[in-house]
């Protein structure tokens, strides 16, 4: 769980209860809204590092800094607006809608294993590195950045507005607002500095003493292993997040049977007997099992898209 960005999160809701009082609601939402959108502000984080992959170093920072920036302007100016309308005339709508974006979560974490399997993404990797100018590819990759931001930013404001219908309208819009910029800030800022690591250890190595230059041909060496971690601990954060985001919204629905209560009562029985670790354990059998219902429906989804995604010589050869 990204305990940087809840304690980011923290900081701000202690600003905003010495300003009044009347954010106290506030601040308690933002944090409890943070963490259940744990999951995508992994994946947010593990995504957007390959989006400066083939660029100059020194570029490197004002284009995180640009899609940081589009990413606020998804939030604030889009997704905001979007969220209160909702919460004001619709608010039947937010469990299916965020059972919906639970589907896309599975949906996009099972087609992310897939391509892994099958290398679907070699050959678009090899068109970025086959660009002559960089001003074109730096466009071409903050686009794509953004775009892909404004999908999880939607995931992240959904799954906080789904913890904020106790609130008022206007708590419900400044609790927004505090996850939307304390989560870009948090975001990105890990992201630059992942991003820098490998130029920060390169620094390290021409130092004199022994020890710094260890350290930082240890970082060298390192961060693409980091990079690779993330992307995998993202994907299994969509598949469980996507997976309990379903199970909970089928539970408020009536329509999800036996299923949620014997996870649950595994849970229980597997950790009861363990003491100290029993809510750790508790977790991660719930995590796993919000994880095996994400990657089944995600597959029924890709499963679906692809077939109808086909071109039509490939229907005819099936």
């Amino acid at each position: 769980m990204p305990s940087g960005l809840i304690a980011l999160l923290d900081d701000v809701a202690t600003i905003a209860k010495l300003a009044a009082s009347s954010l106290d609601d506030v601040a308690g939402a933002a944090g409890k809204a943070s963490t259940k959108a744990a999951g995508v502000v992994i994946d947010d984080t593990a995504v957007t590092p390959r989006y400066v992959t083939g660029l100059a170093p020194e570029r490197e920072l004002p284009i995180i800094g640009k899609i940081a920036w589009g990413s606020l302007r998804n939030k604030i100016a889009i997704l905001l607006p979007l969220a209160l309308l909702l919460t004001a005339f619709a608010p039947f709508l937010i469990t299916p809608l965020l059972m919906l974006g639970g589907a896309y979560l599975a949906f996009e974490a099972t087609e992310k294993i897939l391509e892994k399997l099958l290398h679907e993404h070699e050959h678009e990797e090899q068109l970025v590195d086959a660009m002559g100018d960089p001003v074109e590819l730096e466009k071409m990759q903050v686009k794509g950045a953004i775009r892909t931001d404004f999908i999880l930013s939607a995931e992240i404001m959904a799954i906080a507005l789904a913890s904020l219908e106790h609130l008022t309208l206007v708590t419900t819009a400044f609790a927004l607002i505090v996850v939307a910029f304390a989560i870009t800030a948090g975001v990105y800022g890990v992201v630059a500095l992942i991003v820098k690591l490998d130029d920060i250890g390169l620094h390290m190595a021409q130092r004199r003493g022994r020890a710094i230059r260890a350290f930082g041909n240890g970082l060298v060496h390192v961060v693409p292993k980091l990079l690779t971690a993330l992307a995998t601990i993202g994907t299994a954060a969509m598949l469980w997040v996507g997976g309990g985001i379903l199970l909970h919204g089928l539970e408020e629905l009536h329509l999800a049977g036996p299923i949620p209560h014997l996870i649950h009562d595994f849970a229980h029985l597997i950790s009861e007997p363990l003491g100290a670790f029993a809510g750790l354990v508790a977790w991660l059998v719930n995590a796993i099992g919000g994880a095996l219902v994400g990657i089944v429906v995600g597959s029924v989804i890709v499963l679906v898209v692809r077939r109808l995604t086909k071109h039509p010589e490939e229907l005819i050869v099936d």
